[in-house]
């Protein structure tokens, strides 16, 4: 009983420090990462929050690597944020992060071109839109390849360097609704719980590690405007 009741006193210094930390961040602001010069890759950043995103790293002088389904609208943002004249870095490639063999050899050709990734922000997302009675069976495993899979090849094709340089980032852009689910949108749903679920293990995996050098980032974001979910109430 001893050695519970000493189990008990850890576990709650534990949390109430973690409290204090908590706390003292909130206080003192820690400083702001720098990203100028890193390469920094942003999947789906062909619009929607991935096109703010490129924007946002532009602003902050990142050299940035944008891969997007849709050529068009991957060079309409790479055109936004490196206007004529500026000597801002920006490559684009046309990319379906739901196809894993595309995904491999165009990371093979940023390596090549470009160099190593530094931050590699798991943007891409797609959201089918339907009930599942009504979903095709075509759509719902889309949504998991994009949604879920994808973060799988991309941390697969670009973590091995940062673990050897002991530096990176990786931000997975999942959504409240990979925390708490909702009706009519079980695909996306799944996808997202799965997206966070990769990205806690991978976290716990690093740490494990003592790779102090790679950082994690999950975004849950509400329903966001961007036209993803135009008609959800």
């Amino acid at each position: 009983s001893m050695n519970i009741l000493l189990e008990l006193f850890v576990v709650t210094f534990k949390v109430l420090w973690a409290f204090v930390l908590a706390a003292a961040k909130w206080l003192v602001r820690p400083k702001e990462k720098s990203v100028a010069g890193q390469v920094c890759l942003i999947t789906g950043a062909g619009s929607g929050l991935g096109r703010l995103f490129a924007l946002e790293f532009a602003r902050r002088r990142a050299l940035l690597v944008l891969w997007d389904i849709n050529t068009r609208s991957n060079e309409e943002t790479a055109g936004m944020e490196a206007p004529p004249h500026s000597n801002l870095q920006v490559y684009t490639y046309t990319c379906d992060v739901g196809k894993r063999e595309n995904v491999y050899l165009t990371a093979e050709r940023v390596r090549k071109e470009v160099g190593e990734v530094s931050v590699l922000v798991n943007n891409a997302g797609v959201v089918s839109g339907h009930h599942l009675l009504e979903c095709p069976d075509e759509l719902i495993e889309r949504t998991m390849m994009v949604n879920c899979h994808a973060h799988f090849w991309t941390t697969k094709a670009f973590l091995p360097k940062m673990l050897e340089m002991n530096h990176g980032h990786i931000v997975t852009v999942a959504s409240s609704l990979g925390l708490f689910s909702t009706a009519g949108v079980e695909d996306y749903c799944a996808s997202k719980f799965g997206a966070v679920g990769f990205h806690e293990s991978l976290s716990h995996e690093l740490k494990a590690a003592e790779k102090d050098g790679i950082k994690t980032t999950l975004v849950c974001p509400y329903l966001v405007d961007t036209g993803m979910f135009r008609g959800c109430r």
